[in-house]
C-alpha cells in the first residue's frame, strides 16, 4: 500500500503503542483520525502534528468498550476523514495476579476492553472498507496471546481472542481486498508494562513502542496479494 493521503483511525493513541503508530503514519503523510480516552493526551499529540506534518488530524474521546462512544467517535472521524483506508486497533489495557488475586470485574474489564473494544471499532469501520472494496485492518495483540504466563489469565485470555478474532475476519473479508493482520510483539516498554504487576526483567533491553510501530508500517506496505494472519516481534529479553 501506498501510504501517503491515505487516512487511518487509530485507537489508544494517545500514548504508548498507539502514540509511536500515530507519529510513524504521520511521517509517512497519513491522514489520521485518532481515538483515546485522554482528551488532554490527544489534544497535545493533534497540536505537535499538525506543526510538523502537512496532514489532517483529527480526534475523538471514546471508551472502546461502550458501543455508543465507539459508534459516536467513528461517526464523527468519517464525516471528517471521508473514508477510513486503514484501521489500527491498538487500545488495551492490563492487569496482572493470580485468578484468585483478581476480583471478577476487574478480569472482565480487561475483556472487555482488549477483545470487545476491538470488536466494536471494527464493526463500525468495516462497513466503509466494504463499500470501497480496500482496507486494512491491523490488530495489535501479543505473544501473551501464543503463549499463557502465570498471573496473565485475563491478560492472555483476551490477546488469545483478538488473534483468533483476526484469523476468523481475515478469512470473511479478504475476498473484499481487505487485510486483517495481527501484531504479535512481546513485552514493550510502555506504561502497561511498567506499572501493571508484569515480571519485565531488564528495562533497558526492552522493546521500545516505535519498534512495534515500525512492523506496523512494514505490514501496511506489503504488495496487496499478501495476506499474513500474524507478525510478531521478539524483545531480546523476552519474558
Amino acid at each position: 500500500m501506498q501510504l501517503q493521503k491515505k487516512t487511518a483511525l487509530i485507537t489508544g493513541a494517545g500514548k504508548g503503542i498507539g502514540k509511536a503508530i500515530v507519529i510513524a503514519l504521520a511521517k509517512e503523510g497519513v491522514n489520521l483520525g485518532l481515538i483515546a480516552r485522554t482528551k488532554a493526551d490527544l489534544e497535545a499529540l493533534q497540536a505537535s502534528l499538525k506543526i510538523a506534518y502537512p496532514i489532517e488530524v483529527h480526534i475523538a474521546t471514546a471508551d472502546v468498550s461502550k458501543k455508543a462512544e465507539v459508534d459516536s467517535a467513528v461517526s464523527m472521524l468519517k464525516e471528517q476523514l471521508g473514508s477510513f483506508d486503514i484501521l489500527i486497533n491498538n487500545a488495551g489495557i492490563g492487569q496482572f495476579g493470580t485468578l484468585m488475586e483478581m476480583d471478577p470485574e476487574q478480569w472482565e474489564h480487561i475483556i472487555q476492553v482488549n477483545l470487545m473494544g476491538t470488536y466494536h471499532v471494527t464493526r463500525a469501520v468495516l462497513p466503509f472498507m466494504l463499500e470501497q472494496n480496500s482496507g486494512s485492518i491491523i490488530n495489535v495483540a501479543s505473544t501473551a496471546g501464543e503463549r499463557g504466563f502465570a498471573t496473565g489469565s485475563a491478560y492472555c485470555s483476551s490477546k488469545f481472542a483478538v488473534l483468533g478474532f483476526t484469523e476468523s475476519l481475515m478469512q470473511e473479508v479478504r475476498k473484499f481486498n481487505i487485510r486483517v493482520t495481527a501484531l504479535t510483539p512481546s513485552t514493550v516498554n510502555t506504561e502497561l508494562a511498567l506499572n501493571n504487576g508484569l515480571p519485565i526483567g531488564d528495562e533497558d533491553r526492552m522493546m521500545q513502542p516505535e519498534d512495534v510501530a515500525e512492523l506496523a508500517l512494514a505490514t501496511l506496505k506489503l504488495p496487496p496479494r499478501v495476506f499474513v494472519k500474524a507478525a510478531g516481534i521478539w524483545t531480546t529479553n523476552p519474558q
